[in-house]
Order: C-alpha cells, then structure tokens, then sequence
C-alpha cells in the first residue's frame, strides 16, 4: 500500500540522501522543514554539512520537475514540498503554538484528514516529537532506512570446535572452512578454534576470504605495545596487517580501542614507515558552540578534543621506556605536545576535524577517526571516499546510547554501527568488538556496574 511520509528536518540533517529510502511512497516535506534547514545551512560542523548536502539533494531533484507539486523519483515514488495545510486549529488546548515542532504536527494532522484512505505516517528522529506525535494519535516512525538490529551486531570472532589433525593444517598449509558451519564466516573474521579430541589444543586464527590461516603479528609489539587479552589480539592483528584497508573496533571505555589503534600508527609510521604520515581525526560534536567559534588556529582549536590520542601517546611513551629499560630517573623530559608538534611540523601527524578533511584525498595514510558513533551513516561513506593509494582507514568508538552526544543517530543508527555491518563482507576490511575492561580495576567495575 502507497503511504505518504512526512519527512521532520531531523531526517533530512541525518541522512541528505532520504528521498531514496521510501521506495514507491510520497514523501512530503513541510515548508517549515525547508525554513529550518535553511536556518542551520551556515552552522559549523557536521549539522551544516549535512543542511547544505540535503539542500543540494533536493536542488537535483528541483531540476526534474516543481517540487512544489509532484516530482517522481527513480525509485517510483514521489516527494512534493507542502504549502498549505498548516492550520492549528486541529491541535488540542495546551500545544504551544509558537513553536514548529507544533507547526508540523498540524500539517500532519491536516494532511491525515485530508488523505483519509492512504496511512500518513510522520517520519522523526526527534524523540519529544515522536511522543507529541503519537499522544495527538499520529503513526509516527523513527527513520528505519539505516538502522541496525542491535543483537545482531557483527563482533568479528566466533568460536568453533574441529579435530586436532585439522587445527595442525591451518600452520602448515591453510584450511577450509568446515562443512556445516551454523553461521556464515566473513572475510578477516577470528576463529577461536578448540580441538574435539586433545584437551587444552585451541588456536586463535583468521580466515583470510579463502582459507583459514594463523595469526601473523601475535608475537610483535607496536611501539612497545603488547595485546593483553583475546579480542586485544584480534584487533592488532587488523591494525598491523596493511593489506587490510579499513578497520573497526567499537568496545566500551577502557577496552584499549585509542591505544591499540595509536601504538600499531606510530610503529607503522615512524618505526617502519609502511606509511607516510597518521591522521588522527573526531567528528566534533559539541554540547555547545561549534569549532568554527572557537578563537585561536585549527590546531589550537582541536587540541581539547584530542585529549584521547594526547594520553594514548602518553601512556606509550612510559611503555616505550620501560621495554627500553629506562627508569623514571633517567627518562628523557619532553611533553606530549612537544611530541605532536614535533613530527606534526614534519607533516608526519595531523590532527584533524571533519571540517577540514572536505575536499582531500588522502595517499599513503593512516587515518584514525576516534569517536566515530558520533558520525551519521552519510558522513561515515564521505570520511571513506578520502581514501587514496596505500592509504588505511581505522574507526573507533563506543556505539551504545550513553556514549552518543549527537541528538541525530543513536545506538542502531550511528555511522559506526551501520560501516561495520556493510563493510564486513570484504576481503580488505575487519572488524572486532573489544569486550574486556583493561584500563584499571576501578574503571572495570565502573564499566561494569555503574
């Protein structure tokens, strides 16, 4: 049945390409939502972004037919800009009035007398809408398009048991995958392998696309760096592997996602020189004003959200001098910052916001994007096309609702979430989610109970 959805501004500012998603429907924007997108086109950071790309969407659109009639999309649905229908008196007694929020309930509710025999559904991701929508009796949905099914979140390892004969094959030329596996194996994803017939024989291995084959990097350390638990190895075996082009970890605070990512980028950077120089990157989502208003160059500007890749280095730095063998008394003295500042103005770190990334491409990088729940699906695909030759992409973050400040995704529609599920399937790409707390026994038990 065709239904007509009406399309909140938050939509729009969280996917710029929604007038693809509704498959043979009308989609129906109230002029309201175009003055809105117009009042944020000009903010700084990932919302302006966003307004300007949907704008330029809807201009494409424009060019076909007047969008304030009908236009028919490719996908065989519609989209209309709505003038009219914006009457209030159809809201009960204590709506504010004065408010858009309650503008676009009324066209909504003035569009569902109007089209009594198709479903009229409001379309929002706003959560006070989505309760002011359905109190007045109006079928509302959150934006579903990109939506991940949180318990079927892709981990990256699963556990299988075979014969020792068979575990002793994957050391010496690879192995299969064995027959009648209860669920399908992706590229780069882990194998926890125990022997059916030897007690205590279990191996942790990879299957690379084609076979199942050891692990290559389990016995190095990164910038005197060494994995302490199961997943830890897992996700330096992805870090230190350069033909694997793009990686993920999502893991709670704590599990070592910034300093497993740091560690394996400063040794593959400035120990071996397998690339050329890092990026270190956050999609800067404020609680209050944006970056652009922050006084001061883009590296001073970016400093108080770098403090996650600052203390990693830190950390590495004591780690590094303690393999060397150097004690606290004969430690070198230099700061952090000197440290960035340092390689930064040999142009071998970067430090950067998506603000500053439109536009390049990046050559023989390795690009570290922290924080990467705060991305939209859209904004993850565009951080992705920066990738040039030789370069390595790395996202981090924690995808759970506590961890996201970005009123326009949340835990199943995050830009994090929704990369991991569609890119697990290749050859040049990997996946782990860290499960263990390894920062400190408090923050363990914080993690765990607070």
């Amino acid at each position: 049945m065709i239904k007509n959805y009406i399309i909140d501004t938050n939509v729009m500012i969280h996917d710029p390409n929604f007038m693809h998603k509704f498959s043979d429907n009308n989609i129906i924007i109230p002029l309201l939502c175009i003055e809105e997108l117009d009042n944020l086109k000009r903010r700084e950071g990932l919302v302006g972004f966003h307004a300007r790309s949907a704008a330029k969407e809807l201009k494409k659109i424009m060019e076909t037919g007047d969008i304030s009639k009908i236009v028919r999309l490719p996908n065989g649905g519609t989209i209309r800009v709505e003038l009219n229908h914006a009457g209030t008196e159809v809201l009960p007694n204590g709506v504010d009035l004065s408010k858009n929020d309650s503008k676009i309930l009324a066209v909504v509710k003035n569009l569902e007398m109007v089209y009594k025999e198709i479903p009229t559904i409001l379309v929002t991701k706003d959560l006070y809408m989505s309760i002011k929508a359905a109190s007045l009796g109006i079928q509302v949905q959150d934006y579903q398009n990109d939506r991940i099914e949180t318990e079927k979140i892709y981990k990256g390892y699963t556990d299988i048991v075979m014969s020792s004969s068979e575990i002793d094959k994957i050391y010496s030329e690879g192995l299969d995958l064995p027959q009648g596996l209860n669920k399908e194996i992706y590229p780069n994803e882990f194998l926890h392998i125990k022997s059916t017939d030897q007690i205590g024989h279990e191996v942790l291995a990879r299957y690379d696309g084609d076979k199942i084959v050891p692990l290559k990097y389990s016995n190095e350390n990164a910038w005197g760096l060494t994995p302490i638990n199961r997943e830890q190895k897992m996700a330096f075996e992805l870090l230190m592997n350069p033909d694997i082009k793009f990686v993920t970890i999502t893991g709670g605070a704590g599990s070592g996602k910034t300093i497993l990512a740091t560690a394996t980028a400063l040794q593959n950077v400035i120990e071996t020189n397998k690339y050329r120089k890092i990026v270190f990157v956050r999609p800067v989502v404020p609680a209050g004003q944006d970056i652009g208003y922050l006084p001061g160059t883009e590296k001073e500007k970016l400093k108080p959200w770098m403090g996650s890749f600052y203390d990693a280095i830190e950390n590495l730095t004591d780690i590094k001098e303690t393999v060397k063998g150097n004690s606290s008394q004969n430690k070198p003295i230099f700061t952090v910052e000197d440290f960035i500042d340092q390689f930064r103005q040999r142009g071998i770190i970067e430090t950067k916001t998506f603000t500053y990334m439109r536009g390049r491409t990046f050559t023989n990088a390795l690009i570290i994007v922290d924080e990467a729940q705060e991305m939209t699906p859209h904004l993850a695909k565009l951080m992705l096309t920066r990738a040039g030759e030789r370069s390595k992409f790395v996202f981090l973050g924690d995808p759970s609702d506590n961890q996201i400040d970005n009123h326009y995704v949340d835990a199943r529609s995050n830009g994090l979430i929704y990369t991991v599920e569609k890119m697990k399937t290749f050859k040049i790409t990997g996946h782990v989610t860290l499960k263990r707390v390894e920062r400190s026994p408090l923050a363990k038990i914080a993690e765990k109970y607070m």
